[in-house]
């Protein structure tokens, strides 16, 4: 079996996926229509629309397979988000790649795979549209453009999912993506036993700016506060815009205390 090799833009990658805000969501019926419908298209056991994590491959819509993600070294879309077309594999058996991989020697005995890149709105490929079977077939030219057509379908919905949740003022969470994000991290930071804390932000007199500048320029105050919190915290903190003047930062794993 040879494991996918990590792209040479993996951090760039990443972050791409994280700020989708999509990861250990629920399932939802914008994708689970586009997987219905490409099962029943193209007649095959599985489909996913699969991203690829930093060490797993994690399922956001998933039709015939009853797991929501499996380990990125065995993975076949770790291949697939390598290159821009389809990753084509009519049969796992005669391809070196594959043919001792998990997946093919056991459940869910994979013969065939088609895994067409989904790529992030600023142009990171963070997973795939893939078709799987457990027996060997091929797609002709005709098929390999709905195939083309359905991940660009996946890939507006995931734009809309990340746009759903970032202010577009500030580029900041929302209220809805850092309500989203707060309770994936504070339930993360109670398995791992960290500390987290919650600051709030309110601009004093902001509605004066407004009244007597006018809304635009109380616009660029609140972009260039976004960007200043952005500057002073870590990467790894959580920021949002709840809306009007009000912003709100998650800080986790700090220590805090007098000095």
């Amino acid at each position: 079996m040879l494991k996918a090799p990590i792209p040479g833009n993996e951090a760039q990658r990443l972050a791409s996926l994280r700020a989708l805000n999509v990861l250990d969501t629920v399932p939802e019926e914008r994708f689970d229509r586009l997987t219905r419908m490409a099962r029943r298209l193209f007649g095959v056991q599985t489909v996913l629309v699969s991203l690829v994590d930093e060490n797993r491959q994690w399922f956001k819509s998933a039709q015939g397979l009853d797991v929501c993600e499996t380990p990125r070294d065995i993975s076949f879309c770790g291949h697939a988000i390598l290159q821009d077309g389809p990753l084509v594999i009519p049969d796992t058996l005669l391809d070196p790649r594959f043919a001792d991989n998990p997946l093919v020697a056991g459940e869910p005995h994979v013969r065939f795979y088609t895994g067409h890149p989904l790529a992030a709105p600023d142009g990171q490929r963070v997973g795939t549209l893939c078709l799987i079977d457990a027996s060997p077939r091929t797609l002709d030219d005709e098929e390999l453009a709905m195939l083309a057509d359905m991940a660009r379908m996946v890939e507006h919905e995931l734009a809309m999912v990340q746009l759903a949740m970032i202010d577009e003022l500030t580029g900041l969470s929302n209220r809805r993506g850092f309500e989203l994000l707060l309770d994936q991290t504070l339930a993360l930071c109670h398995r791992l036993n960290r500390s987290a804390s919650l600051l709030f932000f309110d601009l004093d007199r902001f509605k004066d700016i407004n009244d007597q500048h006018g809304h635009a320029v109380g616009d660029r105050v609140l972009a260039d506060f976004g960007k200043l919190l952005q500057q002073t915290f870590r990467s790894s903190d959580l920021l949002g815009r709840l809306g009007g003047d009000e912003f709100v930062v998650l800080l986790t794993h700090c220590r805090t205390g007098r000095t």
